[in-house]
């Protein structure tokens, strides 16, 4: 399984031109990569306090991305504002020639101001793609292990995180994405944005591609736009797993919502 990590600087509250710069780095991937990652909030950077900013889901941003997984053979991955009876954070995938996928953001971060305009995600969905299991989560859901557990009748190969994680906070970012690697036994893929935004936080990026061993195939400097391109083999992760079955000593556990803003 091919993965396009994508870390590059966002415009900030501009979904026309974020999307035209988008669609010039997928048309250099075409024949590359099985996915192509981008940050969260990808077409406006970390806008909380920008409703007019939001779209339906199916809106022009929608048909945008898979207008550009049908032309470029990718499947897309990120985080846009979505409109539907409520404010999302929503998280997707978009796949060559299919319907489109999504999961909102369970954990809204609430120092930034997004539990102000938000409401939380509920769904905690795996779908497989190109015979690999993928599960997708947003930023602060990093945070959170015990909503991006495994579970043993539905095991996911590849956890996806998509982020707008300053720099100030980022030694957390660079801690979890190996914890939530280890204690799952999966690959674990993390795409942060570069540069200043319009509220001028600065992010340094760090995205990172973690393998079983937690060696990061990705390795980008700071503050690099650019693109790299890792190859996760998961026929070696489900052998490893039967080598190393240590999800079968997990915990059962079940998840209660007690949220009142859902």
């Amino acid at each position: 399984m091919r993965i396009a990590l994508l870390q590059y600087s966002i415009v900030w509250a501009n979904p026309q031109a974020n999307i035209g710069l988008l669609d010039e780095r997928l048309a250099a991937l075409r024949g590359k990569a099985d996915i192509a990652v981008v940050p969260e909030m990808f077409s406006t950077g970390f806008c909380t306090d920008r409703p007019d900013l939001a779209e339906e889901w199916g809106g022009p941003t929608c048909c945008a991305l898979q207008h550009m997984a049908d032309t470029y053979d990718i499947a897309i991955m990120g985080s846009f504002i979505c409109r539907e009876d409520r404010l999302r954070n929503r998280g997707f995938m978009f796949r060559p020639n299919d319907t489109p996928l999504y999961v909102d953001k369970r954990h809204l971060y609430r120092h930034g101001g997004e539990a102000d305009f938000f409401s939380p995600g509920e769904k905690r969905d795996v779908w497989e793609y190109r015979g690999a299991k993928i599960k997708l989560a947003v930023c602060f859901d990093a945070r959170f292990p015990v909503w991006l557990r495994q579970e043993k009748e539905n095991m996911y190969d590849i956890l996806v995180l998509v982020a707008c994680w300053p720099t100030i906070r980022v030694q957390y970012w660079d801690a979890l994405l190996p914890a939530r690697a280890a204690e799952n036994q999966c690959y674990v893929v993390g795409v942060n944005m570069v540069g200043t935004d319009g509220l001028q936080l600065d992010y340094n990026g760090h995205s990172a591609a973690y393998d079983t061993w937690l060696r990061d195939l990705a390795q980008f400097d700071d503050y690099e736009e650019g693109t790299r391109i890792v190859d996760f083999s998961i026929e070696k992760l489900r052998h490893f797993r039967e080598v190393l079955p240590l999800w079968q000593d997990a915990d059962e556990y079940y998840l209660e919502n007690r949220r009142t803003d859902a």
